[in-house]
């Protein structure tokens, strides 16, 4: 009896192990390729009609956003998200290198688990908020302090005068990028500080031994065995800035132009879409808008491949070297 218990048990076993595989592997299939197969092709049937009319590569640099003449280019709004997203990690990146340093390396041991939870609850902040205190805290200040007196300081100095040429409003590149790197610092600071907290205590024991300093040990040990978790912070992050809406959509100023100047009005591809996706009277106008989803959604997939491969590459090499 107790053989014939163990085989229907071992049955039981595989059958329940079967059925989690198939869950398991049908949830992976569905999020990981149908779901973006299924996105991808409902905005690309929308944007049959812009692209019919306007052709990939026309709409894409095309500068002209005219809907009572039915003419729609998303070169300005693609080229706004790119300078604003690119200005807010630049931004943020080494700041939460430094935050994840602080806390990791530098911070007392009672007093970690404060800064971690500081940082991460600047995450639960609704991204409206972000952009509420943007528009009326931070923007006033930015027009009568920090961008009048950049202007003071720039304006003789050749080529970078043109960074800060143009009158200060406070909704302009420059008040966007600096609210929209506020806001993905936490996402990046946390990922950053868990790729620093997975670096092995063996390695840096091994550099104090040899002679190094704190300071050493984190460049030379810490900072290049973390570089695959920095990267990837720093893409996801970018991802995230990327679809960004509420938190620039109250201080891009929603205008249709290539920005010249940090002080510059712009708009991205995001703002466009929620401002005037309830004003698209005409099909052709609202193709455009889907036509503008379409390209930041392949923007967004795009980097998250190249971010993969990237991690992918440097932990094979790291392996193939160290066998870590």
């Amino acid at each position: 009896m107790d053989g014939i218990d163990k085989k229907v048990s071992r049955r039981k076993d595989r059958i329940i192990d079967r059925i989690v595989f198939l869950a398991l592997a049908s949830t992976a299939l569905f999020l990981g390729l149908l779901y973006p197969l299924i996105i991808g092709s409902s905005l690309l049937k929308e944007s049959l009609l812009a692209i019919e009319r306007f052709g990939v590569l026309g709409f894409i640099l095309s500068d002209v956003w005219d809907p009572v003449r039915e003419l729609f280019g998303g070169l300005p709004a693609i080229v706004g998200t790119i300078i604003s997203t690119f200005i807010a990690s630049a931004i943020a990146i080494p700041v939460c290198i430094g935050v994840a340093i602080f806390i990791t390396e530098l911070s007392p041991k009672p007093l970690k688990p404060v800064f971690t939870t500081a940082v991460e609850l600047l995450g639960a902040i609704p991204s409206i908020i972000y952009g509420m205190w943007g528009f009326f805290v931070l923007s006033p200040v930015m027009a009568e302090k920090v961008e009048p007196f950049l202007q003071e300081m720039l304006m003789d100095v050749p080529v970078l005068w043109r960074l800060v040429d143009g009158v200060p409003t406070g909704i302009d590149v420059l008040t966007s990028s600096l609210v929209l790197s506020i806001m993905i610092i936490p996402f990046m600071a946390t990922i950053v500080k868990d790729a620093f907290e997975m670096t092995p205590q063996l390695l840096k024991e091994a550099g104090y031994g040899m002679g190094a300093t704190k300071w050493e040990v984190i460049k030379d040990v810490v900072i290049p065995y973390a570089f695959p978790g920095i990267v990837g912070g720093a893409i996801l992050s970018v991802g995230r800035a990327l679809g960004e809406t509420m938190a620039v959509a109250f201080l891009t100023g929603n205008v249709h132009q290539i920005p010249k100047s940090l002080l510059d009005q712009f708009t991205t591809i995001t703002v466009t879409i929620a401002n005037e996706f309830t004003e698209a009277d005409t099909d052709l106008y609202l193709s455009s808008l889907y036509f503008l989803a379409l390209i930041l959604f392949v923007m967004s997939f795009m980097l998250l491949v190249f971010s993969k491969f990237f991690i992918f590459k440097r932990l094979e090499k790291r392996w193939k070297v160290t066998g870590i």
